[in-house]
């Protein structure tokens, strides 16, 4: 990275400082980070990832957004943590779909050392042998069991923040924000690369959404992946009755996310499916590199594979993770 690049990297970033730049005029914002994902990311690269729910149900977080909580009234297919063969063969379906990383969540409040956590262990090791990338989200972890999913292989552990800490207690009671941030320090504390963003369209205002950017920039180095979700309100949640956000809303935030984490990769993520394909080409224009490819997040709908193979036929040729596919190539269908 040259010294004008260095310039754009930092790690003082005022939640006010964010808000001016969200707030800037709408194609000024674009242009700009435009500039800086050309300056920092291959442009024309956009990373297909694949999200599986292993363990479905049950969990004891009383997020008001998750379906998944057992503090709320919802009909949900619960389940058990799956076998490890079953969720391989997913992996190898998802590679052959063209995705280059997949992530596995567990609705768990906390890793639990023994035979499920074990299991979990093989799975990564069965994805990374793939040729994959492999992402877990499990709830919290100590620095102990980061460093065994280190020894394993995993690429990244995903622990979002969710929203800046001062509306965090409207969303969340059962874990605080430090529980959260400790986590993430076990995870860097192993060399697992940080997946870490948040949700928007909870009711939080925009200085929320920044101070939880500005979070995101004290760590130093930024977190490697960064997924913005926007909010798909499932009935029977204490958010189910919130509206869709207006797409560019979404478009704001993935530009302002961008200007403030240059070298991060970006991840469109939940609520992509409420978006024509037109916002989702800007969402990428404005910093956005990477896509959730499948049909369903954890329990929560994607967008339709067929919407997504017109949405990169449209795009023409894409990169890309080079090493992945090469090692893609290599391996066992």
């Amino acid at each position: 990275m040259d010294a004008s690049s260095s310039q754009d990297i930092r790690h003082d970033w005022t939640a006010d400082e964010i808000v001016a730049v969200h707030d800037r005029p709408l194609l000024e914002l674009i242009g700009e980070a435009n500039r800086l994902h050309r300056a920092h990311q291959r442009p024309n690269y956009v990373q297909k990832a694949s999200l599986l729910s292993v363990k479905t149900g049950g969990c004891p977080e009383d997020c008001a957004y998750c379906p998944q909580s057992a503090h709320h009234e919802i009909k949900l297919d619960k389940s058990t943590l799956m076998p490890v063969s079953d969720v391989l063969d997913a992996a190898k379906r998802a590679r052959n779909a063209g995705a280059d990383r997949f992530c596995m969540g567990a609705a768990w409040r906390q890793v639990r050392d023994g035979a499920e956590f074990d299991a979990v262990l093989d799975m990564v090791r069965g994805v990374r042998a793939l040729g994959m990338e492999a992402c877990v989200t499990l709830g919290m972890l100590t620095e102990e069991q980061a460093q065994r999913l280190k020894q394993a292989g995993l690429t990244a552990y995903n622990h979002n923040l969710d929203t800046g800490p001062d509306y965090y207690p409207q969303i969340i009671s059962t874990r605080t924000y430090d529980d959260r941030l400790e986590t993430l320090r076990a995870v860097r504390a192993a060399g697992i690369e940080m997946c870490c963003g948040g949700i928007i369209g909870m009711g939080e205002s925009v200085h929320d959404r920044a101070a939880m950017l500005a979070v995101l920039a004290s760590f130093d180095p930024h977190p490697e992946s960064v997924p913005i979700n926007a909010l798909v309100a499932v009935a029977g949640t204490p958010l189910g009755g919130r509206e869709t956000i207006d797409p560019l809303a979404f478009v704001r935030m993935i530009a302002t996310t961008r200007i403030v984490l240059p070298e991060s990769i970006v991840r469109l993520s939940a609520g992509r499916a409420s978006l024509s394909r037109e916002a989702q080409v800007l969402c990428l224009v404005a910093g956005a590199n990477s896509l959730f490819y499948g049909e369903t997040l954890l329990t929560t709908p994607n967008a339709e594979m067929l919407a997504d193979n017109a949405l990169f036929a449209a795009l023409g040729p894409v990169l890309r993770d080079e090493a992945a596919a090469a090692s893609t190539a290599l391996s066992p269908a």
